[in-house]
């Protein structure tokens, strides 16, 4: 289990680093510079609200049947037939809710517009993360790893072709950039459509009200955990657009300008839940010791996010001048504190996805609900005075207590035994390569130049504290290589 985990884990990043990287870096990034604020501003508070609603496309049914998949391969046939008329169920209630809440909220018609083709985007994304579950259930690693990227990769090319081929005979406008994600989302789905009915054969479909039932029964948990875990990563700009009134999506796309390194950043963390949840499903109904797994997840998620949050506190100014063309001074403020809420976030990862396979969904629902009022209570009351930078504070208060409950559940529940000079020895790390990337920081060489060194210097510091292994990853590798 552990060597398939590397093994699969460094298939997994270099698609995504590659691919991820240029469309959110490139793509994204250039469609936010060819617009006005205000439009992408409208466009990333739209997209957030579809994502607090997100859970009732699934209701908790990916994680669910990933885990049964898992454990219970011989079922998959039985569970597609059965749920996939469920999703097209939960698609409706989906829009009618969404919609209700936009309505309520006051949108405008070319708002409601663009918010209706954005639920049919999130219909497809999450039809194609629910097959994605049977595949990656059957231990299919490397297929789920070109699944995962390809929406993305389509929608490169579509928006490349947009913005920079010169085909586009008017002015690039938000609607185009949606369009492509729809096509993008479409093609990917129906990709993954056929690697399923490979496995499963022909299926009818049926709605068996008993079944539904008992996935509503067992889903709930699941349903409700995502839904609160939704509004305190999601609500952020939502409440920005609505809260501030005229400069609302002004201040939205600040917090979009500074959150989109952290996104990319934060879907490196969350391949390693991807790979994760259905490990450490089988590994725990077969009684096996988790421990190696966590450790190596934690080192690898420690030493990344560590250096992410450090490269960003002190070099956060030039990355936004780097990359943007507007608002660079509050993004740059607004991201050099979201960047540390990657650190928390992939300590959830880790501990959240062992819970999850765990079934400690109820432990997990009280973290998620103290999460989502701490959220959502600070914002009210630190949005309306410090803007965009207010919401990053809050979520990075959120993140940090959420994920340190479940650590120390998951610690309690699995009896994790830490020494204390394990802990001294991370501290001592942390504190060296903060001090070694600040006094680089203040050094007369090129900024990129510096933080390409202050990386090595990290990487280097954490092989010499044995914070990452290199040689038990070596042999990690080869020893799959060689099976």
């Amino acid at each position: 289990m552990k060597r398939r985990f590397v093994t699969n884990l460094i298939f997994l990043l270099s698609l995504n680093v590659f691919i991820k990287s240029f469309w959110i870096l490139g793509v994204d990034r250039g469609v936010q510079n060819a617009l006005p604020a205000q439009d992408y501003g409208i466009y990333f508070a739209l997209l957030n609200l579809t994502f607090l609603f997100n859970i009732i496309l699934d209701f908790g049914i990916t994680n669910y049947n990933n885990r049964i998949i898992a454990q219970h391969p011989q079922l998959i046939g039985k569970y597609f037939s059965r749920i996939v008329p469920i999703k097209f169920s939960l698609a409706v209630l989906f829009t009618v809710v969404v919609f209700t809440f936009a309505l309520i909220a006051g949108y405008s018609a070319f708002e409601l517009k663009l918010l209706g083709w954005l639920c049919f985007a999130q219909f497809l994304s999450s039809l194609t993360l629910y097959l994605r579950s049977n595949i990656s259930g059957l231990l299919m690693f490397k297929t789920d790893s070109v699944l995962s990227v390809m929406d993305r990769f389509l929608m490169v090319v579509f928006c490349s072709l947009l913005l920079w081929s010169g085909i586009l005979k008017t002015q690039f406008r938000i609607e185009f950039f949606v369009y492509a994600q729809v096509i993008a989302y479409l093609i990917t789905a129906i990709i993954a459509l056929l690697i399923c009915l490979k496995h499963t054969g022909f299926i009818r479909l049926r709605w068996n009200k008993a079944f539904v039932l008992k996935v509503i029964k067992d889903c709930y948990p699941y349903a409700l955990l995502v839904l609160l875990m939704a509004f305190y990563n999601r609500a952020d700009s939502v409440m920005i657009e609505r809260m501030l009134g005229d400069k609302g999506a002004d201040y939205a796309s600040v917090y979009a300008s500074a959150f989109r390194l952290v996104d990319a950043a934060n879907m490196i963390a969350y391949l390693f839940a991807v790979i994760l949840l259905p490990l450490f499903a089988r590994m725990i109904k077969q009684h096996k010791d988790v421990t190696p797994i966590i450790k190596i997840s934690f080192h690898l998620l420690l030493v990344t996010s560590v250096t992410f949050a450090l490269i960003s506190l002190f070099y956060g100014d030039d990355l936004m001048k780097a990359l943007y063309n507007k608002h660079i001074e509050a993004s740059g403020e607004v991201y050099k504190v979201l960047a540390f809420c990657f650190v928390p976030i992939s300590m959830t990862y880790i501990f959240g996805t062992l819970l999850t396979a765990n079934g400690s969904l109820k432990k997990l629902n009280l973290v998620a609900s103290l999460g989502m009022v701490l959220n959502v209570g600070i914002n009210l009351i630190l949005i309306p005075r410090y803007e965009a930078l207010g919401a990053a504070y809050s979520s990075l208060i959120a993140q940090t207590v959420t994920a340190a409950l479940q650590a120390a559940i998951a610690i309690k529940i699995f009896g994790i035994a830490i020494k204390k000079s394990y802990v001294y020895k991370i501290l001592w790390f942390l504190v060296i390569i903060s001090i070694n990337t600040y006094l680089l920081k203040n050094g007369a060489i090129n900024w990129i130049v510096n933080v390409i060194i202050a990386v090595f210097v990290i990487l280097f510091t954490s092989l010499l504290f044995k914070i990452f292994n290199l040689k038990d990853f070596i042999r990690l590798i080869r020893s799959s290589n060689e099976e």
